[in-house]
């Protein structure tokens, strides 16, 4: 078991170094912060004191060894707007990224998984195509029309809902039920799937034989092996937790870092960017090292077969 969690650990870290890696050279050749910070109005020798102060005049190479260098010590630079240290800047959305991610993680699984159980243990009946159609067209519907049509029916014509901003608990009900519908029908449709796999194997047949009853075969064989392949969309979601919400935020203009890294990316901020990503890449990556123990403990053959891999 230990060299199951090194050899995840391992991976996970050398992920999370090629992701920030690539992020630090796209970032530098994809335009000058100088000319955006600055305006390309300002005068050469601005925008070059400016470059050769936050060390863009230097090789590409050069810059990101210094990058990597500081950031083992726990410096990650600083935000070219405001001069604040831009891990800090990202650390302080994340609460309010969580706000409306967690809730809308729970209600994904709360509407989800029994949504899937149901239509599943009701193959083909109406019941279960009513479900399969509202699963299609809650994940199919892109997130900023339904965002836009929730905002519609709830905040213009009803009025019972605010349509933007953070200052009561009641402005994150539109974004929590905006995520967490897609997400439901997402779950949904692979709940169903991995039942209807369970369901169709040959020991559920046999404890139906042995006399026991439905919903006990069904609680005792089905719903465990199903468990495995649903902790995969599981694992998705949580890690999909932080950067999941970028567009959300940005129509209920939500404070949390979704909205950050869009105006920072706007901003060529990338002492910010690099931090986002960093912080992405590595809830991403613990949500998957998560799953791939969720594996091991669920079905030891999965953590034998990955053992003898390595």
């Amino acid at each position: 078991m230990l060299s199951f969690i090194v050899s995840r650990a391992a991976r996970a870290a050398i992920t999370i170094l090629l992701v920030v890696a690539f992020a630090f050279v796209v970032m530098r050749l994809s335009g000058d912060p100088a000319l955006l910070i600055l305006s390309v109005d300002a005068p050469p020798e601005a925008i070059e004191a400016f470059r050769k102060a936050w060390g863009l005049d230097r090789p590409i190479w050069e810059q990101f060894l210094t990058f990597a260098t500081r950031a083992l010590a726990g410096d990650f630079g600083r935000s070219m707007r405001d001069g604040r240290p831009a891990l800090a800047l990202v650390l302080e959305r994340v609460p309010a990224t969580l706000a409306i991610t967690l809730p809308a993680l729970a209600l994904k699984l709360a509407l989800g998984i029994p949504a899937g159980i149901f239509a599943a243990l009701n193959r083909n009946s109406w019941a279960d195509r009513a479900a399969m159609m509202a699963s299609v067209a809650g994940f199919t519907m892109p997130s900023f029309v339904l965002a836009l049509l929730l905002v519609l029916v709830f905040a213009v014509q009803l009025g019972w809902l605010p349509a933007s901003g953070s200052d009561t608990p009641l402005h994150a009900v539109l974004p929590i039920l905006t995520l967490g519908t897609a997400g439901a029908a997402i779950m949904a449709r692979f709940t169903r799937s991995a039942m209807l796999e369970v369901l169709g194997q040959p020991y559920i047949r046999a404890a139906s034989a042995k006399g026991l009853g439905w919903w006990l075969v069904v609680l005792r064989h089905a719903l465990p092996n199903a468990a495995i392949p649903t902790v995969t969309i599981i694992g998705f979601m949580v890690g999909s937790l932080v950067a999941g919400a970028v567009i959300v935020e940005s129509v209920f203009a939500w404070p949390g870092i979704g909205r950050l890294l869009v105006s920072s990316v706007a901003n060529r901020d990338l002492a910010v960017v690099q931090s986002l990503l960093m912080v992405i890449a590595g809830w991403m990556v613990l949500a998957n090292l998560a799953v791939d123990l969720a594996y091991g403990w669920l079905d030891p053959r999965v953590r034998t077969i990955t053992s003898r891999a390595d």
